[in-house]
């Protein structure tokens, strides 16, 4: 940032409101509108959502609040800002751990969302109208193991997401953010005014609103708080390097709690919009596991009037979600080449999206294309989706909480907003509670 090349190579944020859309951008994701239905619809529903709630706010606010400092302080790539806060140590390894996390959750995340490329052109054309539930799940298993189109979608979106991220701050993932976000919460408005007028909607809300406690153990509690952790881009320096780009009038306190509130208001309206439209379907259940989005909603929207725009519209939503995730991914990537290598921005992207992609190949081709390849999106999006990001997070606690400082960090979070009233309430959480929490998520991934 000392040079004015190094300005315009690096961007910032034109507006608050850009910052915001776009961190609510990287937030939002698939893990908002697949993973959290699905992981509700298994966990007993109102229970779930309750959990989420609070996890949501009592661990991911202050986490997230705390990579929003580190960020705005050091104005540099998760490598260079462990390095600039604490110089001549060990700290920059758990920056290159986080930039290296990012990239690889990319590389199988690129390879999903493929999937949603190919599924809202299936919606569209009307192939799947009329088609019996074996025929449904047909489709599904032929296209995943079919290498041309698989590597094709994958291609496709990594290609969207390189020349979003080569326009820069501003005029690329900024203006980008100001579209997407919007659209992507109208859809989700109109799925959920249509799955709410389906026969049998009430059943449904009852579900998926009302917490049945007998479903809250160890288990569901663990599941709720780890998909709280997830939903929010915590872990991987998304949050850091977004930050890095942020003016000091910016309120990194009323930012985290807005991104937060968006981030958890798009997965609640996901939920409404699922849980009316699979009991309005005799003999569909909620607990159908990662399969819901792309075999048991096809079944659904065949079902109901006008079924083949109802999924059309979902699986644009679902494509849209995981650009804005996507983008933030490719970022933090990008940031790390342009500070720490001194590349170019459109350099940069090309590079590192050529070698997300070629990463990507075998989580591509390992659902039945090539069984040499078999389960690798599965091993990485347990290793590092789940628990790389869960290591990350409890880094940067741990950094701030303990080496940094909570007492600098305050500092940075009363930057744009004066007095943080709630300060040491924040030190403490970040130093003793998030750890804590954090530590026993990754003990129980561990275990198994």
């Amino acid at each position: 940032m000392s040079s004015p090349d190094g300005i315009k190579q690096r961007g910032y944020w034109g507006s608050g409101l850009g910052f915001v859309l776009a961190v609510v951008g990287s937030a939002i994701g698939l893990g908002n509108i697949w993973r959290f239905p699905t992981e509700a619809g298994q966990s007993g529903g109102g229970a779930f959502v309750l959990v989420y709630i609070i996890a949501t706010f009592l661990i991911g606010v202050p986490v997230m609040m705390a990579e929003l400092a580190v960020g705005r302080r050091t104005q540099r790539n998760p490598v260079g800002a462990y390095r600039s806060l604490a110089p001549g140590s060990g700290w920059g390894l758990a920056g290159g751990f986080a930039v290296f996390t990012g990239l690889i959750i990319l590389s199988y995340y690129s390879v999903v969302a493929g999937w949603t490329l190919k599924y809202t052109w299936i919606a569209f054309s009307g192939s799947l109208h009329g088609a019996t539930p074996e025929a449904i799940s047909a489709t599904f298993n032929n296209f995943i193991q079919d290498p041309g189109p698989v590597l094709g979608c994958h291609l496709l979106f990594m290609l969207i997401t390189i020349r979003i991220v080569m326009g820069g701050i501003q005029h690329g993932i900024e203006r980008a953010a100001k579209i997407l976000m919007p659209v992507l919460f109208v859809l989700l408005l109109l799925l959920v005014v249509r799955s709410l007028t389906l026969p049998g909607a009430a059943e449904g809300l009852s579900f998926y609103l009302k917490p049945d406690f007998g479903m809250l153990d160890v288990k569901v509690i663990l599941k709720a708080v780890s998909h709280a952790f997830f939903s929010l881009s915590l872990g991987m320096g998304a949050i850091i390097t977004f930050g890095s780009y942020l003016s000091p009038k910016q309120n990194l306190v009323s930012s985290a709690v807005w991104v937060s509130c968006a981030d958890f208001l798009i997965a609640f309206l996901a939920g409404l919009a699922i849980f009316p439209a699979i009991f309005s379907v005799p003999g569909l259940e909620p607990d159908a596991g990662p399969g819901l989005i792309f075999v048991v909603l096809p079944n659904i929207f065949n079902a109901i009037p006008l079924g083949h725009l109802f999924g059309a519209a979902f699986f644009i939503l679902l494509a849209i979600a995981a650009l804005t995730s996507a983008i933030s991914m490719l970022e933090v990537v990008v940031a790390f080449t342009i500070d720490e290598l001194g590349w170019n921005r459109r350099r940069s992207a090309i590079a590192v999206g050529s070698v997300i992609f070629l990463l990507g190949i075998p989580s591509a081709l390992g659902n039945g294309a090539v069984p040499l390849f078999a389960g690798t999106l599965d091993f990485v999006n347990e290793y590092f989706g789940g628990m790389g990001l869960v290591l990350g997070a409890l880094l940067v606690s741990l950094f701030v909480g303990w080496k940094w400082g909570t007492g600098n960090a305050v500092e940075e979070l009363e930057r744009g907003r004066g007095t943080f009233r709630l300060g040491q309430v924040w030190g403490f959480l970040i130093r003793f509670v998030c750890p804590l929490a954090i530590l026993t998520i990754l003990f129980q991934l561990l275990r198994g």
